[in-house]
Formats: C-alpha cells, structure tokens, sequence
C-alpha cells in the first residue's frame, strides 16, 4: 500500500526480508527507491529503519502515512473454526491481542511480513492457517476474509520513507516539506538544548526527536530530527541547520521532501 501510494499502483516490486536488504538493493541499483517503515503510532519508532538510513549514502525523497488495518485472510473455502494458526510479522501479531484472547485456540506464528505471510496461505493451500494483513491482501493473493478489522486501537498508522540514491527537494512553490536531519555533539552540559534553539528562534517546527547510541562509542549518541516547513521558509531552515552545525561534531541532511497529505 505504502509503494503504491509513493510511486504507482503499477510499480514493480522487489519484496526483501529484512530492512537491511531494502537499503542494500538500493545502493546496489538492483532497485530504483527503497520503501521502509520509521514509525507506528502503537508500537513507536522502528530503530533499525533509523540506523540504516544512517549508515547508507541514501535520501529521503518522500513519505507517506498508512492507516493500518487488520483482517484475518485464508485460503479459500476456509473457515475461522478451521484455522489453528495465524501467521503474520511480530508487530502485527502484537496489534491484534484482542482477537488471540478472544480465540485462545489459535496459535499466532510470527513471519517476516504481513503480505508474505497470505501469499504463503494462499499458495500453499493452507487448511488450519490463516494470515493477519491488510484486506488488500486477499484481493491481490485470492484469499477469503475471515474476520476483519481485528485490530486492538482504530487509530492506527504506519510512516514509512521512500529512499533513493539521489536527493530529489520539493518542486518550488510546493506545499509544506519536511527535513530529515542526524547530527552528533559533543558530550557537554546543555549541548542539545544550544542544538535546538537555532529552530525555535526562528519558528522552525520541530515534529520528531529520535536519539539512537553510536555503535563501537559506548553511552554516545545520535540525534535524528524531523523539520516542518512552510512554502517559501526553505532559507531559514537551512540557516538554522547551518547554525547547528557549527556547535555539532557532525551534521547530515537525510533530505527535504513534500509533508505527507496524512500527517497527523
């Protein structure tokens, strides 16, 4: 859903098991845009999204917000009473613990990806299994909907990047965008605090502070911020950046990109 809503609904795919593997495919050109999830407003931030886009010379060229929706899919002709096992990634196991409780019978069974998880069902011809995903995903695969929107809270939503190996800024006089940055400091009383005032004296709205430790430099951090923006206020974003980066031991724009239509 995320791919198609970034790019078209007649993108071709490239599935990966691990985010590491989406960066990868990336930087090796085996794909053109990578599509990775950041944020949940469940289960919060997905950290390993956040350490990769670090450590790849990537950009981030959109993003995008998906309300996410659980439905159990089977193969057809299945029944609920038939399925003993739900398989799906562990995250979306995890948003529908409701539905376990309410069917203490059947098993969940993590798999690497919620779509994954029906194709498996449905190719395989799974009598006793069944899938948690999106209901989109029977459509596709050709599975039967067995219960649907069995997720605990109805607010919920993913975020998810789209990535590529050039940067790719707003067209000029586009709407409000948002800038990605990851910086480190020097480890000194007051440092983030002096980091953040170049945005609030200049009005800057500051939507998401993420901190994730240094690998190999015990107890040091990074600082990811996310920076929202109106038409036209593109100079004093950079300015502001500029002004930090001078107090900073290093600064790195991830990219600037058009503010999601669905941002909350």
């Amino acid at each position: 859903m995320a791919a198609w809503e970034l790019l078209s609904p007649t993108a071709r795919l490239l599935p990966c098991v691990r985010l590491e593997e989406v960066f990868e495919a990336v930087t090796h050109r085996t794909a053109e845009y990578g599509v990775v999830p950041v944020e949940n407003t469940l289960a919060g931030s997905i950290h390993l999204s956040f350490d990769l886009l670090y450590e790849h010379e990537l950009f981030i060229v959109a993003e995008t917000i998906c309300h996410i929706e659980h439905a159990v899919v089977g193969a057809p002709g299945v029944r609920l009473d038939q399925v003993k096992k739900v398989l799906s990634h562990p995250v979306a196991l995890a948003q529908c613990e409701r539905f376990f409780r309410m069917h203490p019978e059947i098993q969940s069974v993590p798999e690497y990806d919620t779509a994954g998880a029906v194709e498996k069902v449905i190719k395989e011809n799974l009598r006793d299994a069944a899938a948690i995903a999106g209901r989109r995903t029977a459509e596709i695969f050709g599975g039967d909907i067995l219960a649907d929107n069995i997720q605990d809270h109805p607010e919920n939503y993913t975020r998810f990047l789209l990535v590529s190996r050039a940067p790719r800024p707003p067209a000029s006089g586009a709407g409000r965008s948002k800038t990605t940055i990851v910086f480190k400091l020097a480890n000194a009383p007051g440092a983030l605090f002096r980091s953040l005032r170049p945005f609030a004296e200049r009005g800057v709205d500051l939507t998401k502070i993420e901190s994730r430790p240094i690998k190999g430099s015990p107890f040091e951090y990074l600082f990811y911020l996310d920076l929202v923006s109106g038409p036209g206020a593109a100079a004093v974003v950079e300015e502001a950046i500029q002004e930090l980066a001078r107090s900073s031991v290093s600064l790195r724009v991830l990219g600037t990109y058009p503010l999601s239509l669905n941002d909350k």
